[in-house]
């Protein structure tokens, strides 16, 4: 009990000293956002953005999905970092930007043997992956912050079959393969 109190007291201290130092600076060193495309297809999506200079910053996206993708049911986790190079003199994480990505995804799959049979298929999905985003970002009154982005992407995965089947009974969308990440983030900037 005293292990945890004393890593919840520094983790504690070190969100105030990073917060009290960003609010010493003129222009915001972090943003914490949602993802409002994210509920579209059954997701949630948080990300962290740390400013390093005025032209760039690194972010980190969570998400976690519950979505169906024709007959399969996808459930897990992500995590995105990413490096953002902000190609405007507007201040810290503002203006137009390029952003090359990682993705790493673990998924549980289930999908039903037939329509008469209640019985599942189970796998696991792991994949990684990356692409490239265009975007812009605009912090308003120093606090809000709106994020719009869209690029290409790439997931390679694996699927580790749990029944009696075969790779070809379940889907994963738009989570594996070429595709397209996109979205519009609202956050707080501090």
């Amino acid at each position: 009990m005293k292990k945890q109190s004393l890593v919840f007291l520094s983790i504690l201290m070190l969100g105030l000293s990073v917060f009290t130092k960003a609010q010493a600076q003129d222009d915001p060193q972090n943003i914490i956002k949602i993802n409002l495309f994210s509920p579209v297809v059954s997701t949630a999506s948080l990300f962290y953005e740390r400013a390093l200079n005025e032209n760039s910053s690194l972010q980190l996206g969570l998400f976690y999905t519950g979505a169906s993708i024709d007959g399969t049911k996808i459930r897990g986790f992500g995590i995105t970092p990413e490096y953002r190079f902000y190609l405007s003199e507007k201040g810290n994480m503002q203006g137009f930007f390029v952003a090359p990505f990682v993705r790493y995804q673990n998924f549980q799959l289930t999908t039903e043997i037939d329509e008469f049979n209640t019985e599942e298929d189970k796998a696991t999905f792991n994949g990684i992956g990356g692409g490239l985003l265009i975007g812009g970002q605009w912090i308003f009154k120093k606090r809000i912050s709106l994020d719009i982005w869209a690029g290409p992407s790439y997931t390679a995965g694996d699927i580790k079959l749990e029944s009696d089947s075969s790779e070809d009974d379940f889907s994963t969308g738009l989570f594996s393969g070429f595709g397209a990440r996109a979205g519009l983030t609202l956050g707080v900037a501090f």
